[in-house]
């Protein structure tokens, strides 16, 4: 029984295959009106989903759900801010299957790559954001119960598409320029503990001090670089403004307590650790 692929043939017989004279054993996938033979398989290929990328919606459920699911932006998942049970489990509502792109990153980059969305999960949490009143920003913690199922949502993505830890990032360090969600209360340590993101051993980041002054100034450059090489977007021509920018989306992700931007030694043990940790950044 002869098939015609392009401008040439092959033949079937006795479950032997037969290509241009090379014999071939293996089960072939029947597609219709041709054949796919699928035993040698490319080593230039990746996993196409390499990040994790964690938001909070700045609305209520209900009108992120309807901002999510119109023809402008969308998420793969939404965690509402207290889940409800079916059956005693909580529920997560998917929004876009994940072998499909959602417009969740939009003008993103992290360790050279752009686009997040093509490469990305997106994950938006119900969370107010935060509010202004004079010049105090506040921030809204995360419940216990949302963070729970967040945790497990994550754990099965991240080891489906064997995501490395530092590639797990909130929005803000992909867009801090004009992100930062999910704010300086979203609990990274406490999903790190649980097999999700990074997190600097502090025993490391007190050593990386050498002694000085957790405040002590160091030279933004020279932390500019550091946060590069993890993963930040960083380029020459950014304005003071751009630059503090990126640091205050570094800290609010590894250093909470403090995230007004100085570029400072505690700031710079903690990316110097970082890069120890994760050394494939």
């Amino acid at each position: 029984m002869l098939f015609p692929i392009g401008l040439h043939r092959f033949s079937v017989f006795a479950g032997l295959l037969l290509v241009a004279g090379c014999q071939v054993t293996a089960p072939v996938k029947e597609q219709h009106n041709y054949v796919l033979e699928t035993t040698r398989q490319a080593q230039g290929a990746d996993q196409r989903i390499r990040f994790l990328v964690i938001h909070y919606t700045a609305e209520d459920f209900h009108t992120a759900l309807n901002t999510l699911t119109d023809e402008h932006v969308s998420a793969h998942y939404l965690i509402p801010a207290r889940p409800p049970l079916v059956h005693g489990q909580p529920v997560a509502w998917q929004l876009v299957p994940e072998s499909l792109r959602a417009w969740h990153a939009g003008a993103s980059e992290w360790q050279g790559r752009n686009n997040l969305n093509d490469t990305s999960i997106g994950i938006e949490l119900e969370n107010k954001g935060y509010t202004r009143r004079m010049l105090e920003q506040r921030f809204y913690p995360f419940p216990k119960a949302q963070i729970t199922l967040l945790t497990s949502l994550s754990q099965d993505i991240v080891k489906r598409y064997q995501i490395k830890p530092q590639d797990v990032v909130a929005h803000g360090d992909i867009a801090p320029q004009r992100k930062e969600d999910p704010g300086p209360l979203f609990p990274w340590q406490q999903l790190a503990e649980n097999g999700v993101g990074a997190w600097p051993q502090a025993s490391r980041v007190k050593t990386l001090l050498h002694g000085r002054d957790p405040q002590q100034p160091v030279p933004m450059e020279e932390l500019l670089s550091k946060l590069a090489r993890y993963g930040y977007p960083v380029s020459t021509n950014m304005t003071p403004q751009q630059q503090r920018r990126v640091v205050v989306a570094f800290q609010m992700h590894f250093r909470q307590s403090d995230y007004r931007g100085n570029a400072d030694a505690e700031s710079e043990a903690i990316v110097e650790a970082l890069l120890e940790q994760y050394p494939s950044s």
